[in-house]
């Protein structure tokens, strides 16, 4: 049996872990989230919900995952055997899987819209982008095969191995997704009337300053750290026993809150110096932001870079969803990851069909009056994953003893405590919070 693959450096790996969080979290969800709920006093509340709570939490995964040097479910039975801790492992394989199902489906609607901006269709004809939005996404046909596309790009980065296929594409795709950010937030902090999306971001209002903003921060913050679905414990898995690991998960949150705050920082100028309303909601990036950049000089390419960008983070996101089931599933072997890889890609690839169609052939299908696309979101976000962070902090934080975890965390005696206590008191506590806030 050949050994088990590694990440070849500590860049490659922060890169990959950074790529898992930084996806459609940051850039999708996270402006039209601060956009309906007043804007710079959510950011606030995001900022320091990632710090204190989420970080933490991203710590004891990366523990759990480099001191197992196994796939989730294998890690969780090593460090804790004959226990039902592994079933955190199985909470993350079937999370990985739905999220990837419907996260998929999202991708496939990039690429429909990529391919418009390439060819230049989506400016220079006033179109009725909302319209537009709604005919792609009702569309059997372009969106299965959008979807397959997107699914096909992302088998094939993790068919290749950690070392040629994850921490290379990785490599490429978050350099040139900052450099694309970049030159996003260039072009639109140059429109007259950008400061007032600028202000929107920094000058508080501090009516939004509740408990359902909080809760709000609080929820985004895990969603956009990928904490709960063994995406970073997997990662870490492939991580040298020889490196920090709390100066990683430091790196992988500061470019997860800047990486948003980018994103915010691209579109709010452009939507206000427009005329537009910052609350439009999930429509955000696939409305909005072709709308805007329509009016622009050049808008078309602009149009490109930024769904490019979109294409990227969302891949770097997806590569660690499948990953996750790749890894269980070829267990504590080496062989067979093409063949795996091909196999789970497919497998999800079928159950994110309905919610492919749940926007046309499939519209009139609910789940608790929401699509199926809706109801596979709801589920995973608002309960896997919480349940998922909500054990992981129970095993590092009671189960493992105070020698393991000091020697896993190896830091200073008042960060430690700190953590420590973050992780076995306060990060359940406001999980638990989430849950009842989800159910109810």
């Amino acid at each position: 049996m050949s050994s088990r693959d590694q990440f070849a450096s500590k860049i490659g790996f922060i890169l990959a872990a950074a790529g898992s969080a930084i996806g459609l979290g940051a850039i999708w969800k996270f402006p039209y989230m601060a956009g309906t709920n007043g804007g710079s006093v959510f950011i606030l509340l995001f900022i320091l919900c990632t710090v204190i709570i989420g970080l933490p939490i991203l710590i004891a995964e990366f523990m759990i995952g480099r001191r197992g040097q196994l796939d989730p479910i294998h890690s969780f039975k090593k460090q804790a055997p004959g226990t039902p801790w592994f079933m955190i492992g199985w909470i993350g394989l079937i999370a990985c899987g739905l999220i990837l199902s419907f996260y998929s489906v999202v991708g496939g609607w990039i690429l429909s819209y990529l391919t418009r901006a390439l060819t230049f269709s989506l400016t220079g004809q006033s179109l009725d982008f909302a319209t537009l939005f709604t005919d792609i996404i009702s569309n059997p046909w372009e969106i299965i095969l959008s979807q397959a596309a997107f699914m096909l790009i992302t088998l094939l980065i993790v068919q290749a191995g950690i070392k040629r296929g994850i921490e290379v594409a990785s490599k490429w795709m978050m350099p040139l997704l900052f450099l694309f950010f970049i030159l996003l937030f260039i072009r639109s902090i140059t429109l007259d009337g950008a400061m007032a999306g600028i202000e929107f971001m920094f000058v508080p209002d501090w009516s939004y300053l509740n408990a359902e903003t909080l809760l709000l921060a609080l929820g985004q913050a895990f969603f956009s750290l990928s904490v709960g679905v063994a995406a970073m414990i997997t990662y870490a898995s492939y991580l040298s026993p020889k490196e920090q690991i709390a100066g990683s998960a430091s790196n992988v949150a500061v470019m997860n809150i800047a990486i948003s705050i980018l994103a915010g920082l691209v579109i709010f100028p452009a939507v206000f110096a427009l005329g537009y309303s910052p609350e439009q909601g999930p429509g955000l990036a696939f409305i909005m932001i072709p709308a805007v950049f329509e009016q622009l000089p050049m808008g078309g390419f602009f149009l490109i870079i930024f769904f490019i960008l979109l294409l990227f983070a969302t891949t770097t996101s997806a590569i660690a969803l499948l990953e996750v089931v790749v890894a269980i599933g070829i267990g504590r072997k080496t062989e067979g990851r093409k063949k795996a890889s091909w196999l789970f890609a497919a497998i999800i690839f079928i159950l994110g069909v309905p919610s492919a169609l749940s926007f046309g052939l499939l519209s009139d299908v609910t789940i608790l009056d929401r699509s199926i696309f809706d109801f596979v979101d709801y589920i995973t976000s608002s309960f896997m994953m919480p349940i998922g962070a909500l054990f992981t902090s129970l095993f590092v934080g009671y189960y493992y003893t105070k020698d393991i975890s000091r020697s896993e965390l190896n830091t200073s005696p008042v960060i430690y405590h700190i953590w420590l206590n973050i992780v076995r008191y306060l990060a359940p506590l406001a999980i638990i919070i989430i849950l009842i806030r989800s159910a109810f």
